[in-house]
């Protein structure tokens, strides 16, 4: 009688494509946001310059995906929740945040079952933002 065969388990980051498809999604993410008129909201909240944004939510993503955890090494203690708890996130940022990554993920090479429960959770962590800024002390 054969053996059953192994099934290999895989971190969604290996599934994905690794570390240059998670910098394709930032990148297609920040190029929505930067030239996109329908996320001029969304846009208006960031620095000019995107390209540490870009690093901090590849770096980001790929230890949420499974992959390398230096976003958590480098960030002791911060959640992606209190990094972003002094902006105004209302409805319609969380939903052009939403939107753009959904849209990023999309031009990816990422499976579409894959891609569809990535949006999902990052949609829903979107959403979870939504608040007024904590007051400055």
């Amino acid at each position: 009688m054969a053996e059953p065969e192994r099934q290999e388990t895989r971190s969604p980051f290996e599934l994905a494509g690794g570390a240059p498809v998670v910098r394709q999604i930032v990148d297609h993410f920040y190029d929505f946001m930067d030239t996109e008129p329908q996320y001029a909201a969304l846009r208006a909240m960031h620095a000019p310059d995107l390209a540490p944004m870009r690093i901090s939510l590849a770096g980001f993503l790929n230890a949420w995906l499974g992959g390398p955890r230096d976003w958590f090494t480098d960030h002791p203690g911060v959640c992606v929740m209190s990094a972003h708890g002094r902006m105004a996130i209302d409805q319609e940022t969380a939903d052009q945040w939403a939107d753009a990554m959904r849209r990023a993920i999309g031009r990816s090479p990422v499976d579409d079952a894959l891609g569809l429960r990535m949006a999902d959770a990052l949609a829903n962590m979107a959403q979870a933002m939504i608040r007024r800024p904590a007051a400055a002390a």
